[in-house]
């Protein structure tokens, strides 16, 4: 037989829309033959012709606005987005991108690839920023859970649209789960014990997932517990759990290349068709994987049918899921979906800009001000804007192409005009000459403009062209490029001093490949070849202009200064780089210190990706204020807080630290051993998270509870009256706060449990109530294995931050005390301890379960439960994994408080992942309760234990788990 015709094939089943969405996919999944399922699993989907079904492609990067397609609208990055604490700004954010997203599907289709952009959007990135050195914190809306996934839902939404049956785009949550690190993200493992997974890393994808706002997540590159996050049993066991509600399942794709990463990186899996197996099965549903060489990706999945590792349900299983997102966004229903006649004039529309000056607005935050600002604009001050940023805007990874720019000078000159005063932009940047000391020629027969962004990294641009110098696929360096955003950046130099000690000459070295320039004697080019410094050309450095005293110069005849510095969001510290610290690069600190050496009113304008260390300028500047790089319409969104004609309505999402504040390591985790975010970090910021300063003034009054005890699960009415006092109109974040007082767990100093942003006239006020369910004061109970609500004392708090708090109340909580934790004749996994010193947490198998092994073979790790009920113990048995003999002692030493119980020698079981269970009977452990200390010497893994009562004890519950 052959392919039915058009005509035939409008009148199938899954073409008739009266019908159910699962019952159409039915229909077409049945109808679909094996292959033509196995093609489906890659991101570059064919079509199938014979059933008139056409190319598919999955995902579209859509963070703030849409990206890599042309010129679309810009908003703020979503740190900035996040800045806003606005849900109603950034749901309309989201709208206005999905609009966009759905013109250039229709309208602009890709010159590559099979199909046309997709509607799935890859956005938000609801990654919690719990170091502010992570090279994409650019991507994040914040370091507190509930912050992000109240925002993060607002932006799905908004993605998604209001239609009951059809999608405007289709919202993916990035990237599950624990990612926080660029330097060697696709081999390092976040490590999560049960508390941290649950209150802080979960808690941020839990409440978007079900409330039914995302479609679908991305899995992340890094490992959790030693087991990739592309094989993690949580996308099943609780990103789909939450989904259920809904009616809707999450379609989960991959990362780039991650896939394969399983294999060639990550070394998790011998072959590339079992590291793909087992992402299917474990809930990855599309691979984007060896970009559009479908035919490799599907032979790797056709391989695995064959082995058996994967079998058709597990196929069918990933096709379902996307045909219901496809049936879900329109595809089969052109002549019913309420988004296709959107029209490609929407782009960068009147509105969308409107809309982007508005984010812009409402996203700068006010850090410190001493009554500089705003400045007197109907007084025509004389400013001079002075800094590497002062009129320049830059695009990050993720940014659409701007289709225009205003600069902050430029923002300001508009905003002033010529009659109303003076505006003078610096750039403050060296210029420079670069003679060759072996051919006397200068580097490009021209000078450059050199602007240092941390660590000594440098631009170096045409002083003739402002084009960037870059090195080219053969190694020559020409300044040819006009905007710096590639994967790869090859514009980045540093100029070292001559090992031969001539004060006079500098070598210069590409960063990206690590070599420096010679002169190439058979055609007289400069290109970075020299692997050493010795092999390096010489070069004479001239300076031809003083950059620092240009930008003294123009802020001596000035009123006032505004410095604006920052990052450029493609150098030190993006996707694959992380930073190496947080303080402003060092020539940017120099500039800002002599502009306020000969100019006192000088306003720091911070333009970045994420916080700096900016100590300095707070104890000597009158204002300080911080945007994210805001999009197109950051210069007059900055001129209308400068000068007054908006209120600064931001509050930082995350914390500033201090500059001698010494920060955990970036891959310590655990938020509450290391001291992570205003939760847990112990040492008071520069500018704590929630911070953010008004030009009018609030006050809170009347903090009043509905009750002053509630129930385990009870509810609790908390009001509080707002007035702004001050004399203009303003905007307040009213945040709320709860806190455990005397908890029996390592509690968080306070944590945000709900917020609200509120704008108010001078002299109006505003009666606000808050719910507070008693559940927002729960923590994870490593003993039940629950979130569990303690009874006892809590305190409410109303605060401006999470350092200034106006408001407190007490709270009881009744119900009955925990009990101790139950031991015997149970299984208690060995990760769900109360406290540790020195262990890791690693995977016991491939597919499941987490296991806890010494973080230094050669020093012990010690794994601390309280309060653990040993009644009738006489036994114990361990869930040991032994490689093998290696150097030294294997044992497990387990102790009652300070009184010895057992001790285990641990037998070799030849693999990680090989386990048995060892048993020794006990010493009488004398009370019932105590602290139990297990302590593992040596290379080993221990999973979980248990403790046995006598065959016939009465009390003993044999064969629970």
């Amino acid at each position: 037989m052959g392919s039915p015709s058009l005509p035939a094939v409008a009148r199938l089943p899954f073409r008739d829309p009266a019908l159910p969405i699962d019952k159409r996919v039915d229909d077409l999944l049945g109808r679909l033959t094996l292959d033509e399922r196995l093609a489906l699993l890659h991101s570059y989907v064919p079509a199938v012709e014979r059933l008139g079904v056409a190319a598919f492609r999955t995902g579209t990067e859509a963070l703030h606005g849409v990206s890599w397609l042309g010129e679309a609208t810009v908003f703020p990055q979503a740190v900035g987005l996040g800045a806003t604490w606005d849900e109603g700004l950034v749901h309309e954010v989201a709208e206005a991108v999905s609009v966009e997203l759905r013109a250039f599907h229709y309208h602009r289709p890709t010159a590559n690839g099979v199909g046309t952009n997709s509607l799935q959007a890859w956005a938000p990135v609801v990654n919690l920023l719990r170091d502010p050195r992570w090279g994409r914190n650019e991507e994040g809306y914040s370091e507190d859970p509930v912050h992000t996934a109240r925002i993060g839902t607002a932006y799905c939404r908004g993605l998604a649209g209001d239609h009951p049956t059809y999608l405007r785009a289709a919202p993916v949550l990035k990237h599950f789960l624990a990612y926080n690190n660029e330097n060697d993200r696709c081999v390092t493992s976040s490590g999560l014990r049960p508390r941290v997974l649950q209150e802080y890393d979960l808690a941020a994808f839990r409440p978007v997932v079900a409330s039914g706002a995302a479609t679908g997540a991305m899995a992340a590159y890094n490992l959790v517990n030693g087991r990739p996050c592309h094989v993690s049993p949580l996308l099943e066991t609780e990103l789909r759990r939450w989904a259920v509600p809904t009616g809707h399942e999450l379609f989960c794709v991959s990362d780039a290349e991650a896939p394969s990463n399983l294999v060639e990186q990550e070394h998790y899996f011998d072959d590339h068709p079992a590291g793909h197996a087992a992402a299917l099965k474990a809930g990855i549903d599309s691979f984007t994987d060896q970009n559009e060489d479908s035919p490799t990706v599907i032979g790797r999945l056709r391989e695995a049918l064959e082995r058996g590792l994967i079998d058709e349900d597990d196929i069918d299983r990933a096709v379902r899921r996307q045909l219901q997102l496809r049936f879900r966004l329109g595809e089969f229903d052109p002549e019913l979906d309420p988004y296709s006649e959107i029209g490609p004039e929407v782009i960068d529309s009147p509105e969308h800009r409107a809309l982007a000056r508005r984010a812009a607005t409402d996203s700068v935050v006010l850090l410190k001000n001493d009554g500089l600002l705003p400045l007197p604009a109907d007084r025509a001050p004389r400013v001079a804007v002075i800094g590497p940023l002062a009129d320049s805007l830059y695009e990050d990874w993720y940014s659409g192409t701007l289709p225009y720019q205003v600069g902050i000078a430029s923002g300001l000159r508009a905003a002033l005009g010529d009659s109303r005063g003076d505006v003078v932009t610096v750039e403050a940047a060296d210029r420079i000459a670069l003679r060759s000391r072996t051919s006397g020629e200068r580097l490009g027969r021209t000078a450059y403009d050199v602007v240092e962004w941390g660590d000594g990294v440098l631009t170096l641009r045409d002083a003739e062209t402002g084009r960037y110098l870059s090195r080219k696929d053969d190694d020559a360096l020409v300044a040819d490029r006009e905007v710096i955003k590639t994967w790869f950046i090859n514009e980045t130099f540093a100029l070292e001093r001559d090992p031969a000690g001539d004060a006079g000459t500098v070598l210069l070295r590409n960063v990206f490949t690590g070599r420096y320039a010679v002169v190439d004697p058979a055609d007289g080019r400069v290109r970075v070849t020299a692997e050493t410094p010795q092999a390096a050309e010489r070069w004479q450095h001239e300076l031809l202009r003083d950059g620092a005293a240009e930008a003294r110069a123009a802020a001596e005849t000035a009123d006032v200064a505004i410095v604006v510095l920052g990052n450029h969001p493609l150098i030190n510290g993006r996707e694959t780089e992380d930073r190496t610290g947080t303080a402003l690069p060092g020539t940017q600190e120099a500039l800002l210190r002599a502009v306020a050496g000969v100019r006192p009113e000088t306003a720091l304008v911070v333009m970045s990706s994420y916080p700096y260390a900016l100590d300095w300028a707070d104890e000597h500047l009158p204002a300080v204020v911080w945007t994210s790089h805001g999009g197109q319409e950051t210069g007059r969104a900055l001129a209308a807080v400068l000068l007054g004609e908006a209120d600064p309505a931001g509050r930082l999402p995350q914390t500033w630290y201090r500059g001698d504040d010494e920060l955990p390591h970036p891959l310590d985790y655990d938020v509450v051993k290391a001291g992570w975010t205003y939760q847990y970090h112990r040492t008071a910021p520069l500018y704590p998270f929630g911070h953010g300063l008004s030009y009018t003034d609030f006050s809170h009054d009347g903090l009043r509870l509905s009750t002053v005890t509630v129930a385990q699960d009870g509810t609790v009415d908390v009001t509080v009256t707002l007035t702004n006092t001050g004399r203009r109109t303003g905007s307040e974040v009213v945040q709320l706060y709860v806190r455990a007082l005397d908890a029996r767990y390592e509690a968080p100093r306070l944590k945000l449990a709900d917020f609200r942003k509120v704008r108010l006239a001078a002299g109006e006020s505003r009666e606000l109530v808050f719910r507070l369910a008693a559940e927002q004061l729960a923590h994870w109970d490593v003993a039940t294995g629950a979130f569990t609500v303690d009874p006892g004392a809590y305190e409410v708090l109303i605060a401006r931050s999470a350092e200034h708090v106006t408001l407190t109340a007490p709270l009881t909580v009744t119900g009955t005390a925990p009990a101790p934790r139950a031991a015997v004749d149970r299984r208690t996994p060995a990760a769900d301890f109360d406290d540790y010193t020195d262990v890791t947490l690693v995977d016991a198998t491939r597919t499941a379960g987490d296991a806890v092994t010494p973080a230094d073979p050669a020093r012990p790790g010690t794994l601390l439960f309280r309060s653990v009920d040993l009644s009738s113990a006489v036994r114990f048995e361990a869930e040991l994994a032994r490689e093998d003999s290696g150097p030294g002692e294997a044992r497990l030493e387990v102790r009652a408080g300070d009184r010895l119980l057992t001790e285990i020698a641990v037998p070799v079981t030849g693999s990680r992942y090989t386990w048995t269970t060892a048993t020794a009977d006990i010493a009488a452990p004398g009370d019932a309760v105590h602290d139990l200390r297990l302590t593992l010497h040596g290379a080993f893994r221990l999973a979980a234990f248990r403790f046995d009562a006598p065959a016939d004890d009465p009390h003993g519950e044999p064969g629970a788990v």
